[in-house]
């Protein structure tokens, strides 16, 4: 960068974190205890890593931790080994456990529980860590930061008598050298280099592990430009006035403002040589070295992403209408739409991974308790409570982000089971659930959307909502008794009544006219097909087939194989969201109300900000292709939520750049299916401090702007970049001896979205530190 910018990726850790204290730690996976480790977390943040007497050390990378857990008893089948465990410390097992939760991906969590000796140990411990989870920042460390975070682990994951293993070291750079290789380049810097030799953590210092790594991985990528600097000459430094030039050249982007991003100068480079040469003679005669040089460019000031914008940098009190928001499909479902397997952990996982709208899918619960579930129904996946995913989205809801929280219902339930989910949302979330609208915002025609920044810490419900005069109505006659809440004894049944009807998604095959009122609540009537088949069929393979189902349903959360899944799609029909909503539900929803889309026309006629629609993903490409400036106008006041199309059984993306073009603010994606679209959406609402929320472009927030993502010159003044990308090398690609090479794709708006496939050539059998050296990709019209 041009002025110098000090990146604060790192949280404080407390003393107490760094110290340590004794816990258990119990191996859910071998069902064994490991006792009294010490647990501690390194200064930098990197890990959390703990080491008991006899045993090799272990690290758990706190980038890699979703969340932290107090109060999840550890999964002990063995009642006596419960009981043992539980008696040897003060307090209850349950409140005496702090349970780290990590994984790459949403679905495949591992669970470490560590139990304390006493119950307030446990709760320090658990503020504690929660403070440094999640630091999405860290994912963003420089080429130099993350040399220590591997020279760290190293000497972390010691054996048991405490000493780093050299096969340990080998083992980091197998992926593009020998062996032998290694253990002679630790021979060379005075270190223990036998197979079977281990080192002392108090010789391997990062001094001597960032020598080791240039003997094993030489940067000859950076050496090359070194000479070109240089002149082809053997000289040994670079000087000032070779410096500013390329500085000012090659480093700086030349449309930078001049005043906020200064040229380079004498004082500038100054700066640098003192900051990064490690030669104090070099630094008296203002020379950088090859050494410092190379430090320089792995450092935080040759960063590639915009490091002052991974904090919250944008306007945060626009309306809600003028922000993309993250979004969820389907959250419950960790695999499949059909056959798959619903949990309470994913709503957990994908508010901590910072999305802000999540869906639930309530359907009436057929047990004894009458409790509303959630599932994707008729569809054989399995039930969750409707009460534990509102109680995981109160503790989960604002841990990553302040911003506030759209609870999307798709509503299948019977009167009395709404009831029971108003009073749950009411009950459990309490001072979080935004009840009523702000009294500076009413809701009235013309009134803009709230901004994020007056919602913070707060959640919305975006519901079907009844009509002003008949929810007044009815909510009166609800409270003084009056009101018959069995749906079997009402005789009249008043679609008028609702504000207009929702296009209900769509299930994995079919649509449904929405405005047909729906009054089956039964989520699981595919159950009672299979019996149906098993009582009237005399084909014993039939019978086969139905046994299977409900065995597939019980023990294995809901998988089905190709044949059952073809079976049951055969026989499926979607029905739509109810319309016979219960007042005291309708009273709660305010500026996200659905109604059934009738044009754009008749929306801006209407002028209800707080009105909003959704459309699968068919749909809205139509509307794309057909009325595209009507769109983005459209979503300029109101806001709209795209969802994938019913066929995508295997819970696939689309790619919500194309939504994002027309200014959609709810692009719901599969956050189980860690796809080329969902690493789109990961890595553009990491900006702005993964709070979830990102501001739009001006000109499709402003009315008097007119915007076209398909035309040649889609915005007014603005003049198309040239941009090209040049791939050098890459570091610690992979841990395996492969071969490696880098795709270069840019996804915007049309006019950007090159289809040329721009790869880098193969390098063979190096995971550890490729030199690829290719021309650059060029992107000719940028906007």
């Amino acid at each position: 960068m041009a002025k110098q910018f000090e990146f604060q990726w790192q949280i404080p850790v407390p003393e107490y974190l760094q110290n340590g204290a004794i816990f258990d730690r119990w191996d859910e996976e071998s069902g064994t205890l490991e006792p009294k480790c010490l647990v501690k977390v390194d200064e930098n943040g990197f890990f959390i890593y703990w080491k008991s007497e006899g045993r090799e050390g272990q690290v758990r990378e706190i980038s890699q931790v979703n969340d932290i857990r107090l109060g999840l008893a550890p999964k002990i089948n063995d009642p006596k080994t419960y009981a043992e465990i539980e008696v040897k410390g003060n307090g209850s097992l349950e409140w005496r456990t702090v349970t780290i939760c990590s994984g790459l991906d949403l679905v495949n969590i591992t669970y470490t529980p560590l139990i304390a000796a006493d119950v307030d140990t446990s709760r320090e411990w658990f503020e504690g860590l929660r403070q440094l989870t999640p630091n999405t920042k860290a994912n963003n460390i420089c080429p130099m930061t993350s040399l220590k975070k591997h020279w760290l682990k190293l000497c972390l994951m010691v054996n048991p008598s405490g000493k780093i293993p050299v096969r340990s070291i080998t083992r980091t750079f197998a992926s593009g050298r020998t062996e032998k290789m290694i253990m002679q380049c630790l021979k060379d810097l005075g270190l223990p280099g036998g197979k079977c030799d281990e080192i002392e953590p108090a010789d391997f210092t990062f001094e001597k592990f960032y020598e080791f790594y240039h003997k094993i991985c030489p940067r000859t990528d950076i050496e090359d430009l070194f000479k070109e600097l240089n002149g082809g000459t053997n000289r040994t430094y670079l000087t000032i006035p070779q410096l500013v030039p390329f500085f000012n050249d090659r480093q700086r982007d030349p449309r930078l403002n001049e005043i906020l991003f200064p040229y380079y100068n004498r004082k500038r480079v100054l700066q640098i040589i003192n900051t990064y040469e490690k030669d104090l003679d070099y630094v008296k005669q203002e020379w950088l070295s090859l050494d410092g040089f190379c430090r320089y460019l792995m450092s935080d000031e040759n960063a590639p992403v915009f490091l002052d914008r991974l904090d919250i940098y944008m306007d945060m009190d626009q309306p809600l209408s003028h922000y993309y928001i993250n979004s969820s499909h389907n959250t419950y479902l960790s695999g499949r739409q059909f056959g798959g397997r619903s949990s309470v952990e994913m709503y957990r996982q994908t508010l901590l991974a910072g999305c802000r709208c999540v869906e639930l899918d309530c359907w009436d619960g057929t047990r004894e308790d009458q409790e509303p579930i959630i599932t994707h129904g008729k569809a054989m996946c399995t039930d969750i409570l409707f009460k534990e995913v509102i109680q995981a989205i109160k503790e989960t809801a604002f841990v990553t982000s302040q911003m506030p929280v759209i609870l999307s219902f798709e509503n299948h339930c019977s009167k009395a089971q709404q009831y029971k989910m108003a009073k749950y949302c009411e009950d459990i979330l309490g001072d979080l659930l935004l009840k009523r609208p702000l009294e500076s915002i009413p809701l009235e025609p013309g009134q803009y959307l709230p901004p994020p920044n007056q919602l913070q810490q707060r959640i919305l419900i975006k519901n079907k909502r009844l009509k002003p005069e008949v929810e007044k109505r009815s909510l009166e006659l609800f409270m003084k008794g009056q009101q018959e809440q069995n749906d079997d004894l009402e005789i009249v049944f008043d679609v008028s009544g609702v504000v207009g009807n929702v296009d209900g998604e769509e299930g994995p095959l079919n649509d449904l006219d929405p405005t047909t009122p729906n009054i089956d609540t039964d989520a699981h009537p595919e159950l009672k097909l299979c019996q149906s088949i098993d009582n009237n069929s005399q084909d014993e393979d039939e019978k086969k087939t139905s046994d299977s189902f409900e065995k597939k349903e019980e023990d294995e959360g809901g998988n089905l194989t190709a044949e059952e899944e073809i079976a049951l799609m055969s026989n499926y029909k979607y029905i739509g969201a109810t319309t016979n909503i219960h007042p005291y539900l309708s009273a709660m929803v305010n500026y996200a109300q659905p109604v059934k889309f009738q044009g754009f026309d008749v929306a801006e006629d209407r002028n209800v900000h707080y009105h909003m629609s959704s459309f699968n993903e068919n749909t809205g490409l139509g509307y794309l292709k057909t009325q595209v400036i009507e769109l983005v106008n459209y979503n300029k006041r109101q806001m709209s939520r795209i969802y994938p199309r019913g066929g995508r059984v295997d819970s696939s993306n689309y790619l919500p750049q194309i939504f994002w073009n027309a200014g959609c603010q709810m692009v719901a994606l599969n956050f189980q299916t860690p796809d080329l679209a969902m690493q789109l959406n990961q890595g553009k609402f990491e900006y702005n401090g993964n709070c979830g929320y990102l501001l739009k472009p001006d000109f499709m927030r402003r009315p008097d702007r007119t915007f076209d993502p398909f035309s040649e010159s889609p915005v007014d003044g603005i003049i198309p970049a040239h941009c090209s990308v040049q791939v050098i090398s890459g570091q610690f690609l992979s841990d395996k001896k492969i071969g490696t090479y880098v795709e270069v794709d840019m996804y915007g708006l049309p006019t950007d979205t090159i289809r040329k496939e721009f790869r880098t050539k193969v390098v063979p059998a190096n995971g550890l530190n490729p030199v690829y050296n290719e021309d650059p990709f060029v992107f000719r019209k940028v906007c």
